[in-house]
């Protein structure tokens, strides 16, 4: 099943159960997806949908980060659990040793060897990573390598 095709279809379970919060984190989901479709006139598929899920917890993340320290604790709080339900549509995160195989395996097939290659690297990586880690980490994980 499509990841398009799981939320509508949570969204229909959290209609019939009542759950009006999560819904409406549901709907803004869809929306940005519709958004996206609508303005770049594609198809959505697994890997746009995750792209854009993964905007939004960065979003969600620097809207906490503002409303902290603001004083506005309510505000993080509706924030901290919008990103808890984005967060459950995307796949679990690697860890540190995962994301380095990847990296040399990228290393290997690329034959990147300084600081120079990183773009050709990370045009590898993002595909193969995408939506399971941090780019920021993997970025800088890139960077250590290609250092030392």
């Amino acid at each position: 099943m499509s990841l398009k095709q799981q939320l509508t279809d949570d969204m229909k379970a959290a209609m019939k159960a009542g759950q009006k919060d999560r819904l409406a984190v549901i709907r803004l989901i869809n929306a940005a997806i519709k958004q996206k479709e609508v303005d770049e006139r594609v198809e959505m598929t697994d890997a746009l949908v995750l792209a854009v899920l993964e905007k939004m917890v960065k979003q969600r993340k620097d809207s906490i980060a503002q409303y902290e320290a603001a004083a506005r604790e309510d505000l993080a709080a509706q924030e901290r659990y919008e990103m808890g339900v984005i967060e459950a549509y995307l796949p679990a995160k690697l860890g540190e040793a995962a994301i380095l195989a990847e990296i040399d395996k990228a290393i290997a097939a690329t034959g990147a060897a300084s600081a120079a290659d990183m773009g050709k690297l990370m045009g590898v990586l993002k595909p193969a990573l995408a939506g399971q880690a941090d780019m920021g980490l993997v970025s800088k994980l890139v960077k250590q390598k290609l250092a030392g």
